[in-house]
């Protein structure tokens, strides 16, 4: 490997017919396309070519198709100062098919020696894709020589240049580019073959501007991993977790320990905290157990569970935090507990009947998290949106559940193309609301993962390059910035962040300020303060929304929840964890984890029936009840570990007139892990099966169903002493009615009547020969007793009048006109 050369000296006087060889190769293809490539020029002008360098120029041969990949892995001083010399070490890669000959890379001085003022000039510079005037002058020295390089082969470069040769006209930022000179075996004319560009800022009087107040956010969120049902252990309740990913997060070399360490060492962060990692974090710090695979939804016990491993780490984490934190300058928001996704309940649910309150009560729930986790004050009126993207109906939701600050991508309000400079971040958008708009391009800078050195440089050098632009716009009227890194902030991430905060402070054009502090500066009146309309919603963040359905099943948990608590006696074991759960099923973590957070959600669900459930009617088929009368049995069984009362059993046949319940509610105590067995006296009125149902209500005012009903049938055998004595009866007053009239024949015949004497009125009034005798008690059994028998053994029906037109029932006989016989029979279930 050739060394790089880095000054001119001894050796490069020892050469210099190769040096001005080489340089009159360039001038000439220079003039070839200095009229091509004149709009290229700085200014539109094709000038001479400063002393001391070269002007290179795109070879339009080539462009399209670059034969060598070049790029800027690290730059020694992010920010150049006086006196100084900036290292610059990269590769070069033979992207060609051809050999790679005579090769060599060389630091490119800008030129004319201005800096770039605008951001739109950044941009320009960063869209560049071929080798072109503006990008500089290939200066002589340094240079690094490279071997040849076959297609595919790559070298490594390490060039050194002192900030003096650079000759930087004063402050600002400058293109800082390295470029490949030298030729291929398929053509062998000496041209650039490839460019790698980044920026330089040049900073040698740091006092003369005010810097810019710059908010940052530093996440701490995760997916929700705290399952809604504990394990009892020994009186004791143990915390399940869905998964033991914390362990490994917590931990050196995890995410979120790299958050936490890496922000540990700047100040002024403004920390947003979501305070379900705090309880989970804390739940780890004692015994904890992680659900097996499969087995979310059911009720943890030892052999679908097993001993979390994060205890150590998460205790040295929640400290690492808290220490963190408490440095002054610092400040933490609350997140509502769990993050909820306010995007997807604006756009899919916004009138869902309890969802203002259920985000009312998970804010108030973060903050108390929050500031008893980690011992500090926290403002928690914060709304921090998916991605920072509003609309007017995720501002509403915002505002009708008391967050009067948004954080806002400024994607979602872009400043229009008249205004020639950067606004401060607060804009008043209506409704008591204020809108901290963070920069897009800043933070989307931060975005994705850095996981190559080439990738990190970049973001550190284009951080630097517009935030110094910024400060250098209105050098006077310092502005509030804010930098809004991804929620899922990695740790590559949040290293290059702090590398270019640092670096920015460093430099002076930058000082950090708390969320308050930027919140309070005075709004740009200039500024886009509109709030766009939901049909500008990005579609792309549409597509990971919750769904209505999802929304609405979820919060229907809350009222399955409710109805729940009202019948434990012990309601604090299970209300906890299921009032997080439920809200953490619609964290705004799931948007990147859409599978994992059905599951969650599901097993939510499934756990809080199987709660439900263990309070139930035992299933039964068939019960034979035999008799007129007797007991129903039924038994309602508590499988929770704790007593369960407020409850009463409800039984309700499908043919009452059939068969009646005469009590058909009975209010019951259940002790737990027991069963009791509630009787029910009924009364049967034929024959055969009827269906009923068990159904267990809550007591109180407004009572709801408990659970599923169960519906048994009902078999009715042996109704016969009633049939009996109908019969019977009906056949003794046939009897005495037949000895009546054969008494009254013998009487009128005796008399010399032959015909027929009229009927014994009914009134009890005297006969035909005008006495009351014994033919008055005899005519209440006469032939009018035996109609009133006909008329009781007719079917059930509606009353029918007598032969006096007056309604009756038949004494001793019910409203369908049947005897009733009782009897002792009991029927258990």
């Amino acid at each position: 490997m050739s060394e790089p050369v880095r000054h001119p000296g001894p050796e490069a006087d020892r050469r210099p017919g190769r040096v001005l060889g080489r340089t009159v190769r360039r001038l000439a293809g220079a003039l070839g396309a200095a009229l091509v490539l004149a709009s290229a020029l700085p200014g539109g002008s094709a000038g001479a070519a400063p002393a001391g360098g070269t002007r290179p120029v795109a070879d339009t041969a080539v462009s399209a198709e670059l034969p060598v990949t070049m790029t800027i892995e690290s730059v020694s001083r992010p920010v150049a100062v006086q006196s100084g010399t900036v290292t610059i070490t990269g590769h070069v890669t033979n992207a060609g098919r051809s050999v790679l000959k005579s090769a060599h890379a060389a630091v490119r001085r800008p030129w004319p020696s201005k800096p770039l003022t605008t951001r739109s000039e950044l941009a320009s510079v960063s869209s560049r894709s071929v080798p072109l005037n503006a990008d500089g002058i290939s200066m002589d020295s340094p240079q690094y020589a490279l071997n040849e390089l076959g297609p595919g082969q790559s070298q490594p470069y390490t060039l050194s240049v002192a900030v003096a040769d650079l000759q930087f006209s004063g402050e600002g930022v400058y293109e800082l580019a390295v470029d490949v000179w030298g030729s291929t075996a398929d053509n062998q004319r000496d041209r650039p073959l490839g460019i790698a560009r980044s920026f330089l800022p040049y900073n040698p009087s740091p006092a003369d501007a005010q810097p810019s107040k710059v908010t940052t956010l530093w996440p701490l969120v995760h997916a929700p991993v705290l399952a809604a049902q504990t394990l009892s252990e020994n009186d004791q309740t143990v915390p399940v977790l869905r998964d033991d990913s914390l362990a490994t997060e917590f931990a050196p070399g995890g995410r979120l320990y790299a958050l936490v360490d890496t922000g540990a060492a700047l100040t002024g962060l403004t920390w947003v905290v979501d305070p379900d990692l705090l309880d989970t974090a804390f739940a780890m710090t004692k015994r904890y157990v992680v659900q097996k695979p499969g087995t979310a939804g059911n009720a943890a016990k030892e052999d679908n569970t097993v001993a979390g491993t994060g205890t150590a780490a998460a205790t040295a984490w929640l400290e690492k935090l808290r220490t963190a934190v408490a440095k002054p300058g610092s400040q933490v928001v609350a997140l509502p507990y769990a993050d909820p996704d306010l995007a997807s309940i604006a756009h899919n649910a916004p009138e869902l009947e309890g969802i203002d309150t259920a985000l009312g009560k998970a804010a108030t729930a973060g903050q108390l998290t929050v500031e008893g986790r980690l011992s500090v004050d926290t403002r928690a009126d914060v709304a921090w949106p998916y991605r920072g993207y509003l609309d007017q109906r995720i501002a509403a939701v915002a505002q009708r559940t008391g967050n009067n600050l948004v954080l806002v991508n400024g994607g979602s309000m872009p400043e229009s193309d008249t205004l020639k400079y950067t606004p401060s971040a607060t804009r008043q958008i209506g409704n008591g609301q204020t809108a901290l708009v963070a920069d897009q391009l800043i933070s989307s800078l931060f975005e994705g993962g850095l996981t190559t050195q080439e990738e990190q440089t970049r973001a550190v050098q284009r951080f630097l390059a517009e935030t110094f632009v910024i400060s250098r716009q209105e050098p006077q009227n310092p502005r509030g910035l804010l930098v809004m890194p991804p929620r899922e902030l990695d740790a590559d991430g949040a290293k290059v962040l702090a590398t270019a905060l640092q670096a920015a402070q460093d430099g002076k054009w930058v000082e950090p300020v708390k969320l308050d502090a930027l919140a309070q500066l005075p709004a740009d009146p200039r500024a886009n303060a509109t709030v766009p309309a939901p049909a500008d919603y990005p579609a792309r963040a549409r597509d990971s929304e919750l769904s209505a359905f999802d929304l609405t099943t979820t919060t229907r948990i809350q009222t399955d929840l409710d109805t729940l608590m009202r019948v434990l006696t012990l309601p604090q074991r299970v209300r906890g964890p299921f009032s997080a759960a439920m809200v953490r099923s619609l964290s705004t973590e799931w948007r990147a984890e859409g599978s994992a957070g059905a599951d969650y959600r599901e097993g939510v669900k499934r756990y809080l029936k199987e709660l439900t459930g263990a309070v139930k009617v035992p299933p039964k088929r068939e019960i034979t009840f035999a008799g007129d009368t007797g007991v129903l049995q039924v038994s309602v069984r508590n499988d929770l570990t704790q007593t369960v009362t407020n409850l009463k059993l409800v039984l309700t046949p499908a043919q009452p007139n059939r068969l009646r319940v005469e009590l058909p509610t009975e209010e019951l105590v259940l002790p737990a892990s027991q069963s009791v067995t509630l009787r029910f006296p009924a009364e049967a009125k034929n024959n055969g099966p009827v269906s009923m149902t068990a159904q267990l209500y809550t007591t109180g005012p407004n009572p709801q169903k408990y659970g599923e009903p169960v519906t048994f049938t009902v078999q009715v055998t042996s109704v016969t002493n009633g049939v009996l004595y109908v019969f019977g009866g009906g056949a003794l007053l046939l009897l005495l009615a037949a000895l009546r009239f054969v008494r009254q024949r013998k009487r009128r015949v005796a008399h010399g009547d032959e015909g027929d004497a009229p009927l014994a009125p009914r009134d009890g009034g005297t006969g035909p020969d005008g006495t009351d005798g014994p033919d008055r008690a005899e005519g209440e059994n006469g032939p009018g007793a035996a109609a009133d028998a006909a008329e009781a053994d007719r079917p059930a029906g509606p009353e029918r009048p007598d032969r006096r037109g007056a309604a009756r029932t038949p004494r001793d006989s019910s409203a369908d006109g049947r005897d009733r016989a009782t009897s002792d029979e009991k029927v258990g279930p």
